[in-house]
């Protein structure tokens, strides 16, 4: 499984090449929230998101002669700009899987990387299988989004950086979508505080990984069609969900109206522009859905990739 000491050497091995992000607090959100909260703004990463500290750690940790044939990943976008600057990094070449719906803004930023894209049909396409086939086909090695040890130390350092600028706090809030950050984020922060309480959070209409903890197994979903595209994925990592499992005390769930409100909030009160997953850790906050009696909070803002037509409509 994954170690603190992984999340360590992961954090040295990234240092050069991801932002040390900043954290941020906001006496209206705490007003409004009833808590004190800390954002860790991973949408101020480079790639606009958290995904490069996995996707670097995972090509740094590759031999020389595993990147020669370049690498494959699919992902609605976020894994996949981290992929193409991570290959850039390593000097080699990626090839993205990316949904022909993901946000336009996602595609635009992963070729402008310098990544190749092909687009598939999340309703009707495996794109695990399309990743598996290019890699098999090219000899790329193929660079999971979540489910991976390498992925989840360097997700890891996010909640590292967080706490070690924090001290001790009363809970962590960490969005869920294969499971890779709330996975990094759980270790550290148990290891760091193991009296900590870890909470994932997801939309209400994406609820894997909350039916997969009733469950006591990973459980799969349809598609779901939530605004928060970064969460879509149908069924929890085996990896993540054994590194879950055991460290986080509940997944919450929040509405779709409550990820944009919660957008709005950070958009007008403390002047972030986060994308909808980034912003549904800060939605559990901020409508109470943790349990009572918990004072500060980590709140981890995932991402900060979002179109413009999505930005008109809050």
């Amino acid at each position: 499984m994954v170690s603190f000491s992984d999340i360590e050497a992961a954090a040295e091995r990234i240092r050069p090449h991801v932002h040390r992000t900043p954290v941020m607090t906001s006496r209206l959100f705490n007003a409004a929230s009833g808590v004190e909260a800390f954002f860790k703004c991973e949408n101020l990463q480079r790639g606009g998101a958290f995904k490069l500290r996995g996707a670097a750690n995972f090509l740094l940790s590759m031999g020389d002669d595993a990147v020669g044939n370049g690498v494959v990943a699919f992902s609605s976008g976020n894994h996949a700009q981290a992929v193409a600057i991570a290959a850039g990094i390593r000097g080699t070449r990626a090839t993205l899987v990316m949904p022909t719906d993901a946000p336009q803004s996602k595609a635009e930023a992963t070729a402008a990387y310098g990544g190749r894209i092909v687009r598939f049909d999340r309703m009707k396409d495996d794109r695990e299988a399309i990743g598996r086939r290019i890699a098999e086909e090219t000899g790329a090695t193929l660079v999971p989004p979540f489910d991976h040890e390498w992925i989840i130390a360097g997700q890891g350092t996010a909640a590292k950086e967080l706490l070690e600028e924090t001290g001790e706090l009363d809970a962590l809030a960490v969005c869920v979508g294969g499971g890779g950050l709330l996975a990094g984020s759980a270790t550290a922060a148990k290891a760091m505080y193991p009296k900590m309480r870890v909470f994932g959070v997801e939309p209400a209409i994406a609820n894997d990984w909350a039916l997969s903890f009733a469950a006591g197994k990973p459980v799969e979903i349809t598609p779901p069609d939530t605004i928060a595209d970064g969460l879509r994925s149908p069924k929890p990592g085996k990896v993540t969900f054994a590194v879950v499992r055991p460290l986080v005390e509940d997944i919450v769930l929040v509405s779709e109206e409550e990820i944009v409100a919660a957008m709005r909030f950070l958009l007008m009160r403390m002047k972030i522009l986060v994308e909808p997953s980034g912003a549904v850790a800060a939605a559990a906050v901020l409508f109470g859905k943790l349990p009572k009696g918990i004072g500060r909070v980590g709140v981890m803002v995932s991402g900060g990739n979002v179109d413009l037509e999505v930005v008109r409509g809050l």
